[in-house]
């Protein structure tokens, strides 16, 4: 097993931080004063906050027959079997649309579409430094720490023989 962290690109610390300090701000607003506005709607903010930390990105990890995106609380396991390629794709992401998911609140997670890759997953917290996960009939965008020799583990990880 290999662990690769998941680095922040500045965009998502620029966008997570100011995301932050507006609910922040708004709830701090909300609770000072909040005139005829019902007491839970200034935990709103705070609820989106939670929720964004809940579904960051810490990490990366190649086992055996899988790979593990290691969230706040739990993983995420992308199976090796049926995996077809893995590349390292700079800015595979660039104009991306997003069609459902987080664009970039603690990470860059969901569901996207551009031309080059079609509707895809991504699971990123650096588009920048994005490696491609190729699967029959579906994509996975991951942004490791160390993208080349993530997915050279990937390939060894891949190719060794499994025992039953």
């Amino acid at each position: 097993m290999r662990h690769y962290p998941a680095p922040w690109s500045t965009s998502l610390i620029a966008v997570s931080s100011l995301a932050t300090l507006l609910c922040l701000g708004s709830a701090g607003a909300i609770a000072w004063q909040g005139r005829g506005l019902p007491s839970w709607v200034g935990l709103l903010p705070l609820a989106i906050i939670a929720g964004g930390a809940l579904f960051t990105i810490r990490g990366y990890t190649v086992a055996a027959d899988v790979i593990l995106v290691h969230r706040l609380c739990w993983a995420t396991r992308l199976p090796l079997a049926g995996l077809e390629s893995a590349r390292f794709e700079p800015d595979a992401m660039r104009r991306s649309i997003r069609t459902f998911g987080n664009g970039g609140l603690f990470s860059f997670a969901g569901y996207f579409r551009n031309k080059p890759l079609g509707a895809y997953r991504a699971l990123v917290t650096d588009p920048h430094q994005t490696v491609v996960l190729r699967y029959a009939g579906r994509t996975v965008v991951i942004s490791p720490s160390a993208p080349e020799e993530f997915v050279r583990s990937l390939l060894l990880a891949t190719s060794a023989p499994r025992g039953n």
